[in-house]
């Protein structure tokens, strides 16, 4: 299999930061955007920002790609717009990251591919333990679906699937048995994103 390419989710309104681009908020320096940049791009074999508007604000020379489907669906319509582009690249698949969450693992696209092997798409979403050890007793782990691995063969699956009032991803990703990759949680969640003034405090701490 391909080296997947890489799509960072932007594309959603930050209300509870007050509207914006939470991409271009900045902490240790950097913007949040530069240091997604800085995690993904060494994991993928191309690179896009899946945001709306106007892709000059954000000065980066990644390609930008608006939601397909208007209405601010939710990040399934970033992943679409990711696997159209992927499939014009001639991309088996993409990896997805959100644009908000500075310090997720570095490791994040091979433990992904691991998490699909054997299956008949490349699938897979990753999670943390939900409660510590609670998955050596069976408990559920913590999907987080705005990262992900996706297969360009299901576009279409999906397509229709949002044109059908579908939102939730994990509704689409279990209809199609999708692998989960877990991380550990410690000292910190690695999945940890800026919703509100209060946690961009903490990310700067972190940071």
């Amino acid at each position: 299999m391909k080296q997947p390419l890489g799509v960072i989710l932007a594309g959603g309104l930050a209300t509870r930061m007050g509207g914006g681009d939470k991409t271009l908020l900045r902490i240790g320096g950097q913007t949040l955007l530069s240091r997604v940049i800085d995690r993904i791009e060494p994991q993928v074999a191309g690179l896009a920002l899946n945001a709306n508007g106007d892709a000059a604000r954000f000065g980066t020379a990644l390609p930008v790609l608006p939601d397909s489907i208007g209405g601010f669906v939710g990040p399934l319509a970033g992943v679409l717009a990711g696997l159209d582009w992927a499939a014009e690249q001639g991309a088996d698949s993409i990896v997805t990251v959100a644009g908000d969450t500075p310090f997720f693992p570095c490791d994040l696209v091979p433990r992904l591919l691991l998490a699909a092997e054997g299956q008949a798409y490349p699938l897979a979403l990753a999670a943390t333990p939900r409660d510590g050890d609670a998955l050596k007793s069976g408990g559920r782990a913590n999907r987080h679906p705005t990262f992900g691995l996706w297969p360009v063969a299901l576009r279409e699956d999906l397509r229709a699937a949002l044109q059908g009032g579908l939102r939730k991803v994990v509704l689409w990703t279990d209809r199609h048995g999708a692998g989960e990759a877990l991380f550990p949680v410690g000292p910190f969640d690695p999945f940890f994103n800026v919703n509100t003034p209060e946690d961009l405090a903490r990310a700067e701490a972190l940071a």
